[in-house]
């Protein structure tokens, strides 16, 4: 069996090689928000409290540590091809209200995953089971030396930039960056896309059924003499050889990721009066500007699966699971939830007074605080690429969330009820803070009513759970009571029809190749 299995790949890699033009598929996922939340990274800072709370897609078996082929045991998955159990997560976008300075968490409106196979004349193969990558700086403040685009050359001198944000507008007068800026109190535009650049827009994203995106590219060659764990040495971005992108010798050359996440910012146009000098949105990392945009991968595919869709998938936008003839077949389960391992997972609709973690130490632009770079900055560097520096893990232990009160998985709802103050409790094992409410009422302002979101085909979700929720965090953490559930907002997965693909194919993503 284990012979026809190599033969199989054998075969199928061979298809793969001296690929003469790009072809790509989109992953999607099923469901309704998050496989689960909270301050977890088992990339960077496994078995501890992460530095700031996540967003994550996926396969279930999901946890602070992922060892090995620990993902493959997984009994269900968010991505829609039921053979990926691979974890996808980016940090979490919150609102801070202008008036008070409370936050809100921003409700997913949906997320993607490209697969891009580039033309090459190396063989594209599989991510090696348990292969852990890094994209992006959670550290950072300072903006890109790429300016507003994007920059996925390693060979051109310049420090690789492989995040950027999206807003797609029906107007772009005033424009969404100032004009000549050079990010250091506002982002910059693309020179290529007047929506899209480095760091948040300071106008709300009205294109249909496109909010606010946060883009992420990751690097897709492997160097197997770093292993599977080291984040910060085992990838780098490929090599333009005249129109193709190979990897070095002795590397493999994997699939080339793009996470597109799209958060539902219309919920607060409302609540904020653009003035072409601030925005409200905040990254979980405590970021003003979203320069610190990032995201993580630890591959739980099954490999002849991938190397299949590598070969013979050519759907683009229509979705990777429009292909025919995938090994394993398609994902109908539409509840995959677990619970986070530390702590809570925050409610939408809930005022807080402190990010996760983080608390109220919110900096970048008008804010203050800045930095070069960080002990997770993007593994996908090269020489050019500035050396990030080591900073010192969070750390915590499993008993010190062991008794927090039972997680439940928050639906896309809005609410409109005041929160509840806390107090800290005495400290807990590892230094995490457990707090638990007062009877004493917060001065927040009322959460969003009800908006309308974007329209799209619909998708099913799953049912709203009543709650008491107590965040863990290292530093500052907020507790509130969940307020009582008004209408749900109307989310549906759409069928990614608002033609943006073809900035992929074109444009600044495209000069270098």
């Amino acid at each position: 069996m284990r012979f026809t299995a190599a033969a199989t790949l054998a075969t199928l890699a061979a298809l793969a090689s001296a690929k003469d033009s790009r072809t790509f598929a989109v992953l999607r996922f099923n469901g309704d928000g998050f496989l689960t939340e909270g301050p977890m990274d088992p990339v960077v800072n496994p078995g501890a409290i992460s530095t700031h709370y996540h967003g994550i897609m996926g396969g279930s078996n999901f946890g602070a540590t992922v060892e090995g082929d620990q993902l493959m045991d997984s009994t269900c998955t968010t991505a829609k091809i039921k053979n990926d159990k691979s974890n996808y997560w980016i940090p979490s976008l919150f609102f801070q209200d202008p008036k008070n300075g409370t936050f809100q968490k921003v409700p997913l409106f949906y997320m993607n995953v490209y697969y891009f196979f580039e033309a090459t004349d190396d063989t594209i193969k599989p991510f090696p089971i348990g292969m852990k990558m890094l994209s992006g700086d959670s550290k950072t403040r300072s903006p890109p030396a790429s300016g507003g685009g994007l920059n996925l050359d390693p060979d051109n001198g310049i420090a690789i930039n492989p995040v950027q944000w999206t807003c797609p507008r029906s107007s772009y007068n005033p424009p969404s960056y100032p004009v000549g800026s050079d990010g250091t109190t506002a982002g910059m535009v693309d020179p290529n896309n007047q929506g899209s650049g480095a760091g948040f827009p300071l106008y709300p994203c009205d294109g249909y059924a496109s909010p606010l995106r946060q883009d992420i590219h990751f690097p897709s060659c492997y160097n197997p003499a770093a292993g599977l764990d080291d984040y910060k040495n085992n990838m780098k971005f490929p090599s333009n050889v005249g129109s193709k992108q190979n990897c070095p010798e002795g590397w493999i050359h994997t699939p080339h990721l793009f996470f597109e996440v799209y958060w539902n910012t219309p919920l607060f146009n409302d609540y904020w009066t653009p003035d072409g000098k601030t925005q409200p949105f905040v990254l979980s990392t405590g970021d003003a500007t979203g320069y610190s945009s990032h995201a993580d991968f630890i591959s739980g595919w099954d490999q002849n699966t991938l190397q299949t869709i590598i070969n013979t998938c050519d759907a683009g936008d229509i979705g990777m699971d429009q292909c025919p003839q995938i090994p394993g077949g398609l994902n109908d389960d539409n509840d995959c939830k677990i619970k986070p391992a530390f702590g809570s997972i925050l409610q939408n609709g809930q005022i807080v007074t402190g990010l996760p973690v983080v608390g109220d130490d919110v900096t970048g632009w008008a804010k203050g605080g800045s930095s070069s770079g960080s002990d997770d900055s993007s593994a996908a560097s090269s020489a050019s690429t500035i050396k990030a520096s080591t900073t010192t893990k969070a750390s915590a232990t499993t008993s010190a969330a062991a008794s927090i009160t039972e997680t439940a998985v928050a639906s896309e709802t809005d609410a409109s009820s005041p929160t509840v103050e806390a107090e800290p409790s005495t400290s807990t094992p590892g230094g995490a803070f457990i707090q638990y409410p007062t009877t004493t009422t917060a001065d927040a302002a009322d959460a969003p009513a009800p908006t309308q979101a974007p329209d799209s085909p619909s998708a099913g979700g799953d049912p709203h759970i009543k709650t008491i929720w107590d965040i863990v965090t290292v530093t500052v953490t907020t507790t509130v009571v969940e307020p009582e559930p008004t209408q749900a907002l109307h989310r549906r997965v759409p069928k990614h029809s608002h033609g943006h693909v073809a900035r992929h194919l074109g444009g600044s993503f495209a000069a270098r190749r």
